[in-house]
C-alpha cells in the first residue's frame, strides 16, 4: 500500500483514477460481496435507506466522506449482495422509508456485487433505488451502464468534480485526461436510456470560479441542454473530514458561505 494515494498534498503526483479503482476494488471487493461502513437513514431524498460504502477511485479536496475512502483497509465489513439488501430493508422498515441509496464513496466499484444488488432490488417491494457515483466506471464500460439500464428502479446521480481538466486534476488528483471520462459515462447513460440527473460541486464560488462554473455548464450541455436544467449544484459543507482533506491539500476556504451563484435557470445550446 504505500504507493496506494490517500488525499492530496501541495505537490502530489496525479494518478490515473481507472487502475486506482482496480486497485481499490482488490481491497473492498471479494466475489460478490463488498465493504460497507454502516447502514442508516437520512432525510434527503424524502427519507432514505443508505448503505455507506468503503473506497474510492477520486481523492476530492472537498469530500465529505470519512477516512474509509483514504484507508479503506482499515474500515468496513464485507457484506454479500442478499446480505446488503437484508439491511438495507431492515433499516427501511426500521425508520418507515420506501427508497434505497448507495452512497459513502464509490458504490460502482465492486460490479458483480452490485449487478446483484440491483436486480435483488428490481422484485423486492421497495419503489427507488438511488445509485451515486462519479462515472469513471461508467464512463469506461458501457457494458456496465447497459446492464444497470435492466433495472427499471435505479435512478444514477452523477457527480461531476470540476469544470476543466486542469481543475479535475486539482481537486480530484486524477490524471487530467481522466477528465473526460464522466462525460462519456452521461452519454452512455442517455444511449442506454437509464434514469439520472447530473450534480456538481458548482454553487460555491470559494470551490469554483465563475469562468469554472461556465465551463462546466457548457460542457455538460454539449451532451444534453436538458441535463443543464436539471443539473443539482452543491456546496461544500463543513464536516470534519472535508476540513482536514482541504488542509492536507494547502486550502483554506472561509465559513460560512458569503454568496453564491444564482441558480441554472437555461443555457440555449443544442442536444
Amino acid at each position: 500500500m504505500g504507493t496506494y494515494p490517500r488525499y492530496i498534498t501541495p505537490g502530489f503526483e496525479p494518478f490515473d483514477p481507472v487502475q486506482l479503482a482496480r486497485e481499490t476494488e482488490e481491497i473492498v471487493c471479494k466475489g460478490d460481496a463488498r465493504k460497507y461502513n454502516d447502514f442508516y437513514a437520512t432525510g434527503v431524498y424524502g427519507g432514505i435507506a443508505t448503505g455507506y460504502t468503503c473506497g474510492c477511485c477520486l481523492r476530492c479536496v472537498f469530500c465529505w466522506v470519512d477516512w474509509s475512502r483514504d484507508f479503506p483497509e482499515r474500515y468496513g465489513k464485507f457484506y454479500s449482495a442478499d446480505e446488503a439488501l437484508k439491511k438495507l430493508t431492515e433499516t427501511a422498515h426500521r425508520f418507515n422509508v420506501r427508497k434505497l441509496r448507495i452512497s459513502g464513496a464509490e458504490p460502482t466499484l465492486g460490479k458483480e456485487h452490485l449487478l446483484k444488488l440491483l436486480q435483488h432490488v428490481e422484485t423486492s417491494e421497495f419503489e427507488l433505488f438511488i445509485l451515486e457515483t462519479n462515472g469513471i466506471l461508467f464512463g469506461i464500460d458501457r457494458d456496465y451502464v447497459k446492464a444497470v439500464s435492466k433495472c427499471t428502479k435505479t435512478h444514477v446521480r452523477l457527480s461531476l468534480k470540476a469544470g476543466t481538466s486542469e481543475d479535475f486534476t486539482r481537486k480530484t488528483g486524477a490524471k487530467p485526461e481522466a477528465f473526460d471520462i464522466p462525460f462519456r459515462a452521461m452519454r452512455n447513460l442517455l444511449d442506454f436510456k437509464v434514469s439520472f440527473h447530473v450534480a456538481a460541486m458548482s454553487a460555491d464560488p470559494r470551490i469554483m470560479r465563475g469562468e469554472e462554473r461556465l465551463a462546466l455548464l457548457e460542457k455538460v450541455a454539449s451532451v444534453s441542454s436538458r441535463l443543464v436544467s436539471t443539473l443539482e449544484e452543491e456546496v461544500v459543507d463543513s464536516y470534519e473530514t472535508t476540513l482536514a482533506r482541504l488542509k492536507y491539500a494547502g486550502l483554506k476556504l472561509q465559513w460560512p458561505l458569503r454568496k453564491s451563484y444564482e441558480p441554472v435557470r437555461s443555457l440555449e445550446t443544442g442536444e
